[in-house]
């Protein structure tokens, strides 16, 4: 161990002996007992579960199948080879397909792309908005900007437009990419969009008459005598300004399919699903779902992505599960990712519905798939954090059958669920095992053991975890400190997160989160240790962190001296004065608890600069000509 890790671990107040002789007394060894199972090539968990796992590792059905359209894409390079294959293959191609095609090749713009022309242009597909605004996402990167312009002009041409939601996302998406340039030219062009778009106030007016009151036969005659014109494009731009009213979105969508010469097609369909994804329309969404079936059309792979994360998001568990389980049985499945994202998603509640969790994976092995690593995971994320360690076991027990040894993420698992049931003794033997087993503990499984004792208010004996894990040679990051001084701040420990702190980043470099910083300064002003306050603000300055006053214009204001004032103002300044911004904050702080001779006391120590300011000598002579009139 070197030097400064030594004298961290002095500095703390930890004898050696303690860290290296500390029992980890525990009633079985979780890990170890996974060894003492026979090969199972099958799993069983309890009746009240209902699962059974295949285990089989069958190959992929869908997307090796070997006629697929995305096989042959994927399989190929492009070619008039290979759009002659697909054109004799495929001659026509419908909505669902080409968005499941493109949402496969998301992360190759290249091929997307190339898919994208042929299909529209050699296939006949006309594409939808949501076509368009999937390409844009595609096609939204540094080496595929010619081809996002080309289809951002091609769908403005074609009547379409950018919907709000996909505006912001491809903003974000350049501003990741640095792309300052495209996100000027994208703004204004969006900006134009709307303004040229007369359809869009038509489709704003219908969706006034809707919400104006409840569905009757006179909103129905008043919309007759609008005499709009009905198209797939028109119907989503209404369904979308009804989205915050969906019940009356879907009586828009059945009085539209009512209409003379007009059919609702996949498209509409699934803009009204979107629509009624939430927990006040839910009923609805499924009666929607279940007549979108009958009459023959599927939810694209699209709108299904953007669905399930809304039920994830508001916790609608139930409707995601079925949903996925609703999806694997049609001909656009989603992906593995999304069914580790759905297990994770089910894991991550307070208490964990294993009968979920064991439906999804159920069903993603009845397709034909083989659980991989990190599905297997998802289960035993589910069960560890339900509490069910006995099955969390099994489990492991039948991942290492199917060739996956426990890693880091698993033990980490088991040591988060052992946490979240207060059995903190065996979480910390969770460690010796692993390395007993070959499996060095990282810094996230020492961060989540000792975040699950500082969760359980035994922040003395996180302490001791964390002096082992600086023993073991593991050194500590911005987290784990943040995890520390969080645990000494719920335990209104303050001036121990304070010199944990100093001391971490003194003797080994650390940079504290800016975050960590904030939230000790504003502890550590409420106990009025303002001293140590400044020592946390000179350090955020030394990391290159932008300074952070509000708290300290408070406490000054109300409590601090004319010198504090002073020396906070020199604090901040990054060359030889602060803006002159931080002097007027600081002024009115003063005059607002009406402690006006401080304020003509510290403006008298400020440079000349400051005192010659317009605004400083209104805000001085405002206040003067207060008091005379008083």
């Amino acid at each position: 161990m070197n030097r400064a890790k030594a004298a961290l671990l002095k500095t703390l107040g930890f004898a050696n002996s303690l860290v290296l002789t500390r029992s980890y007394v525990t009633t079985r060894p979780i890990c170890s007992q996974v060894t003492q199972f026979s090969h199972l090539s099958h799993f069983h968990s309890d009746q009240s579960c209902g699962f059974h796992f295949l285990n089989t590792h069958q190959s992929l059905f869908f997307s090796s199948a070997p006629n697929s359209v995305l096989q042959l894409v994927l399989a190929n390079q492009w070619s008039a080879e290979l759009e002659n294959e697909l054109s004799e293959s495929y001659p026509s191609l419908t909505h669902d397909a080409v968005i499941y095609v493109l949402k496969k090749l998301d992360k190759d713009p290249t091929k997307a792309w190339d898919f994208f022309n042929w299909v529209c242009e050699k296939n006949g597909f006309r594409p939808s908005s949501s076509v368009f605004s999937l390409m844009l996402g595609v096609l939204g990167h540094k080496d595929s900007m010619k081809q996002f312009w080309i289809t951002l002009r091609q769908m403005k041409e074609q009547g379409f437009y950018i919907e709000v939601q996909t505006y912001r996302q491809i903003v974000e998406q350049l501003k990741k990419g640095k792309m300052d340039n495209d996100v000027v030219a994208f703004n204004h062009f969006f900006e134009r969009m709307m303004q040229d778009n007369a359809t869009d106030e038509v489709a704003k007016k219908v969706a006034d008459v809707v919400s104006g009151s409840e569905w009757s036969a006179g909103i129905e005659k008043e919309l007759g005598e609008l005499k709009i014109t009905l198209s797939d494009n028109f119907v989503i731009r209404v369904l979308k300004e009804l989205r915050i009213c969906p019940s009356k979105a879907l009586s828009f969508f059945h009085w539209v399919g009512q209409s003379s010469g007009y059919e609702h097609n996949t498209i509409t369909y699934n803009a009204v699903a979107r629509i009624l994804a939430q927990a006040d329309s839910i009923g609805e969404f499924w009666s929607v779902i279940e007549e979108m079936k009958g009459a023959g059309h599927e939810l694209d792979l699209d709108t299904y992505i953007k669905i399930t994360r809304q039920f994830q998001k508001s916790k609608m568990m139930e409707d995601a599960v079925k949903l996925y389980e609703l999806m694997m049985d049609g001909p656009y499945k989603p992906s593995a990712q999304d069914c580790s994202l759905l297990l994770r998603s089910i894991s991550a509640s307070d208490k964990p519905d294993l009968d979920m969790a064991f439906r999804v994976a159920k069903k993603f092995e009845s397709a034909g798939n083989t659980l991989s690593k990190a599905l297997y995971d998802g289960i035993h994320r589910s069960l560890t954090s339900a509490g069910s360690f006995d099955e969390a076991e099994k489990i492991t027990k039948v991942m290492r059958n199917a060739g996956y040894e426990p890693d880091n993420i698993t033990y980490s698992q088991l040591v988060f669920g052992l946490c979240k049931a207060k059995r903190l003794e065996e979480a910390c033997n969770v460690l010796d095992e692993m390395e007993a087993n070959g499996c060095v503990p990282d810094i996230k499984t020492w961060t989540i053991l000792i975040q699950g004792h500082c969760t359980a208010n035994e922040v003395d004996t996180a302490l001791v975890c964390f002096a082992k894990m600086i023993e073991k040679g593991c050194d500590a990051d911005a987290d784990l400190l943040d995890v520390l001084i969080n645990g000494f701040l719920k335990q209104r420990k303050i001036e121990g997160a304070y010199k944990l702190l100093i001391e971490m980043v003194n003797m080994t470099r650390l940079r504290p989160w800016q975050a960590t910083y904030k939230n000790l300064i504003e502890n550590l002003l409420e106990v009025r240790k303002l001293d140590e306050a400044f020592a946390l603000l000179h350090l955020m300055k030394k990391q290159s962190y932008p300074p952070y006053p509000e708290p300290f214009v408070q406490y000054i204001s109300k409590f601090g001296s004319v010198e504090d004032a002073a020396e906070f103002l020199k604090a901040l300044s990054v060359k030889e004065y602060p803006s002159s911004a931080a002097y007027v904050h600081v002024f009115k702080s003063f005059f607002k608890e009406g402690r006006d001779s401080e304020a003509k006391e510290l403006l008298y120590k400020c440079p000349h600069h400051i005192r010659k300011l317009g605004e400083i000598s209104k805000l001085f002579g405002s206040t003067e000509s207060k008091q005379t009139a008083a």
